[in-house]
């Protein structure tokens, strides 16, 4: 089996308010142009979408944990939108669990999954960081930012970019912070533990594609590195 590669792919590349097809297809041609060396999983996020229904079911009071059912939902969605763009048979359903990734990967090149069995605090993120140690591979987080940031760019215009960073440095960043469902930090706090204790290479990049297929050929890219 060819090498596989996890992509986190974010909800908000998917489907922002109008979905961007021109980015879709650039994504779609990026993958397809690879495809002679690796498999790929590329978990998609619940974007603007997940955030609604969930934003909507904590205003009226339903439980967080509903709302993160809300969230996986979305995400699922998101997959089998992606599934129909990359011309899937449509009547392959979406894997909800690793090892119906795994015989997915059997019979195609290309899985899409939304986030995998319901598990607390957590999102998409974890269910890619989860695969990616599953088959002992590279996991590569794609965002709407060209990486990682010391705080969140879109909010603060002095925030810095982070190119390179230790496991145990991002693990500390996220666990800084308070999950919710919904989220927008690059990667959920279990992710980070997840990556900081299966030593997984992890990369963060944003929506500029070229940065994923130079990342893919082992050319220089403009991004965040994760590793020991």
């Amino acid at each position: 089996m060819k090498k596989v590669v996890v992509i986190s792919l974010g909800g908000s590349l998917i489907i922002p308010d109008k979905i961007d097809i021109g980015f879709l297809r650039h994504f779609k041609k990026v993958i397809r142009k690879n495809l002679h060396k690796y498999s790929f999983v590329i978990v998609c996020g619940g974007g603007s979408i997940a955030r609604k229904y969930i934003s909507a079911l904590n205003e009226i009071g339903v439980s967080e944990k509903l709302q993160n059912y809300a969230g996986i939902s979305a995400t699922r969605t998101n997959a089998r939108f992606m599934s129909y763009l990359f011309n899937q048979d449509p009547e392959r359903g979406i894997p909800q669990k690793i090892k119906q990734v795994k015989s997915y990967l059997r019979n195609q090149n290309v899985v899409f999954c939304g986030g995998l069995e319901y598990k607390p605090n957590q999102t998409s993120d974890s269910s890619a960081a989860a695969i990616a140690r599953n088959f002992g591979t590279t996991f590569i987080n794609i965002t709407n930012v060209k990486g990682l940031y010391d705080k969140n760019p879109k909010e603060f215009k002095n925030a810095k970019f982070i190119p390179r960073i230790s496991w145990e440095e991002f693990y500390k960043m996220a666990s800084k912070l308070n999950y919710k469902p919904g989220q927008h930090f690059a990667l959920d706090q279990t992710a980070a533990r997840m990556i900081l204790n299966n030593k997984t290479l992890t990369y963060i990049i944003g929506k500029d594609l070229k940065q994923l297929n130079n990342l893919l050929n082992n050319k220089e890219f403009i991004g965040t590195r994760i590793e020991g």
